[in-house]
């Protein structure tokens, strides 16, 4: 079973930011990604259809035996994980806004969360984000309209530079020294936004600690792969493959696949 593939969805492109650091800590695994991305974003859909879309795409990655799922979305994790997990015999991990080491390092105690709709609302995030912040103020943001922006390869166009200039504006405002990035498009986003933050605000996001728990549960249950072979790495995309080429820096094929 070592030798299986990790599975890997997003709804779309941005579940790549966590790819790579998946690749990064285990260069060795093999591994398959599907970005949902005709789909994208789940934030707004409701509970039901994210978790009907998250069902699709978990069932297609365990067609392609697949020993372990990360769910690259955080509206995915927040809204549908409890389910996949009672529903099917696999180890899956999430992932979830970083607001714990930042609630925890604070100085100014106050933080920003940029997310998602569909993540915001949840009750997973709700609860960690009471856990986390009693003394604390988080001043909670929707990106509205980023995901399709990167979905439609604008990455650095005036719109997206508007958008994060308007968004950030009540988080500085707020005094703000950490911000937490609750949609794994939005790393993709980090040059700019250091450009848009004062230098004391530090940026978090998901990606290094969701590679250390892949690693912690394939240890866990004995399938990891330590063949020292050249790993199968195929990623997948139901709309233009050329977006996600492009976030690898065109070092990887995308194949069209319809499903």
């Amino acid at each position: 079973m070592s030798k299986q593939p990790i599975g890997i969805f997003d709804s779309g492109v941005g579940g790549t930011s966590i790819w790579k650091a998946i690749h990064a800590l285990l260069p060795n695994e093999n591994t398959i990604y599907l970005a949902d991305s005709i789909n994208a974003p789940y934030g707004p859909k409701g509970k039901d259809a994210i978790i009907a879309l998250s069902e699709k795409n978990t069932e297609y990655l365990l067609n392609q035996n697949c020993k372990l799922i990360v769910v690259a979305c955080n509206t995915a994790t927040t809204n549908a994980i409890a389910h996949l997990r009672e529903t099917y015999d696999v180890p899956f991990i999430g992932i979830e806004p970083a607001i714990k080491p930042a609630a925890l390092q604070t100085k100014t105690k106050t933080i920003g969360i940029l997310a998602t709709k569909g993540t915001l609302s949840s009750e997973l995030f709700h609860n960690t984000s009471q856990l986390y912040s009693n003394d604390i103020t988080v001043v909670e943001q929707e990106g509205e309209g980023i995901v399709q922006l990167i979905e439609n390869g604008q990455i650095n166009s005036f719109k997206m530079k508007e958008l994060l200039t308007t968004y950030l504006k009540p988080m500085l405002e707020a005094n703000i020294d950490y911000l937490v990035l609750g949609c794994t498009h939005y790393p993709y986003l980090i040059p700019q936004l250091i450009e848009l933050l004062p230098k004391q605000v530090k940026i978090i996001d998901s990606g290094e600690a969701v590679a250390k728990q892949t690693k912690t549960i394939l240890e866990q249950h004995d399938l990891l792969n330590t063949l020292k072979v050249k790993p199968s790495l195929k990623f997948f995309s139901n709309a233009n493959p050329k977006v996600m080429q492009d976030l690898l820096d065109n070092k990887y094929n995308v194949d069209y696949l319809k499903f």
